[in-house]
């Protein structure tokens, strides 16, 4: 075997050793967000076991065309509100440190929150999840089409209704999570 043989050989094997433990790891991360109903907690766990900071906090930094997606009928469906209620909505990057994490937009009745809470999500870059934890957070998976695009390198799109302890339903959220949760540190 030539000597250009053995390393296009060794080039692939590389690749492909790379490629198996990239899987692993989305197999990983995958199994943490199933583990969690709340995606921060989930990130957060996430943060510290890959190294991108500990102890982890994820920061929610507010996107300026929040407005600009109202809630569809099926959004409003999802959530029992008629086309009256008002409906928020909250685009968000959640980031640990410097590493975008996840591309996030929450669409939320105001009125089954909590007046701090929805303070709270106005004003400050505190994560959903860590603001409503006190009433509840019960994921419910949508297996429907997607509320919003998700951009470009999305390793998993995740669409959920968020239920209060009482069982009704608050939130309907679309998280579009980076291949930067992924990749070699």
């Amino acid at each position: 075997m030539a000597a250009s043989d053995v390393r296009r050989a060794g080039v692939l094997l590389l690749a492909l050793t790379g490629a198996c433990a990239q899987a692993g790891t989305l197999t990983e991360f995958r199994q943490t967000l199933a583990s969690h109903d709340s995606a921060t907690v989930a990130l957060e766990q996430w943060c510290e076991r890959r190294g991108i900071m500990a102890p982890a906090h994820v920061l929610a930094v507010a996107q300026d065309d929040a407005a600009a997606v109202p809630a569809s009928p099926a959004i409003r469906a999802a959530l029992g509100v008629g086309a009256d209620e008002p409906v928020r909505v909250r685009h968000v990057l959640l980031t640990c440190g410097n590493t975008v994490l996840s591309d996030a937009r929450n669409w939320y009745v105001p009125a089954r929150l909590t007046p701090d809470m929805n303070h709270t999500l106005d004003t400050t870059r505190v994560p959903f999840g860590k603001v409503v934890a006190p009433i509840g957070l019960h994921r419910v998976p949508q297996a429907h089409a997607s509320a919003a695009p998700c951009p470009t390198g999305t390793i998993q799109h995740d669409t959920a209704v968020l239920h209060r302890n009482d069982g009704l339903a608050y939130s309907l959220v679309s998280e579009c999570y980076t291949r930067a949760n992924i990749d070699p540190r």
